[in-house]
């Protein structure tokens, strides 16, 4: 499952290292060598016009300091490609790059679209302590951008609730899913998505897992619950179907567990479904 490795320790403050990794980033895709997904070298990144403002600090993976960043130019070095993140999820990249890679995306694109202020639009400038920017002439603060979702497969007797999403990039059955709205806790969030999208109630709900999910910021938040009623109603905006998977039926397709969704299907799929 896409994580943050063990050897990973966050960084607020930049520092200085003769090889850090850099994870370098243009509209939404990664910059890596075509042959093996590798970061870019030293020497690559020379040949490159990065602006040291356009460079946030990440962490450390282990000795290696991390740095995102972003380039306004689309120009690759000879051997190298902006590559998308779902692409680096199923290469033979390592594994623990691509973990980093997904939180690295994540601030990138939070430093780049924060260089001015939102209140009064003047330059912002990075707090030292903590993952921040500051406005001088305001004070207005900025963090990274954090977008909470529900996840949640519902059991009635031996079977499972999943649904086909409108916007699904898989186009498999998978668990409901959907953001919080402002003010919201989780389980009112499942309460209220679970009706909207598939008109059921449900009850005891279960927490299961989280995941950082960087596409583009979202955190998902996993739980299990039992049916309580209703009878499926889909809202055709969000669901294209929507059906109950027993025992005895065909379940979607297994798939590597990089996202918490495969894992929580698999969790509890039945023996040789």
């Amino acid at each position: 499952m896409l994580k943050t490795p063990s050897t990973f320790t966050p960084l607020m403050a930049p520092q200085d290292h003769a090889d850090p990794l850099i994870f370098l980033f243009h509209g939404g895709r990664v910059l890596v060598r075509e042959h093996d997904f590798a970061l870019p070298d030293a020497a690559t990144l020379s040949g490159l016009d990065i602006a040291p403002s356009h460079l946030q600090p990440v962490g450390l993976l282990g000795e290696r300091y991390c740095q995102a960043g972003w380039l306004d130019s689309e120009e690759t070095p000879a051997g190298y490609a902006w590559r998308g993140l779902r692409t680096l999820l199923f290469s033979e990249a390592d594994e623990a790059i691509v973990g980093v890679a997904g939180r690295a995306a994540q601030i990138a694109e939070w430093a780049r679209t924060h260089r001015f202020c939102g209140a009064c639009g003047q330059p912002m400038a990075r707090v030292a302590h903590e993952r921040s920017f500051k406005c001088g002439a305001c004070g207005h603060l900025a963090y990274p951008r954090i977008s909470p979702a529900m996840m949640v497969l519902i059991r009635k007797d031996d079977a499972y609730l999943m649904a086909l999403h409108v916007a699904s990039p898989t186009k498999r059955f998978t668990p409901l899913a959907g953001f919080l709205e402002a003010g919201e806790s989780i389980e009112e969030a499942i309460h209220r998505e679970v009706y909207e999208e598939v008109g059921l109630r449900v009850t005891n709900l279960r927490y299961f897992a989280s995941q950082s999910w960087p596409f583009p910021h979202s955190l998902m938040i996993a739980f299990t619950a039992d049916y309580a009623g209703g009878e499926i109603r889909l809202d055709t905006s969000e669901i294209a179907e929507a059906r109950w998977f027993g025992p005895d039926d065909e379940w979607p397709e297994r798939v590597p567990h990089i996202s918490v969704s495969s894992v929580l299907v698999d969790a509890h799929r039945p023996p040789g479904a």
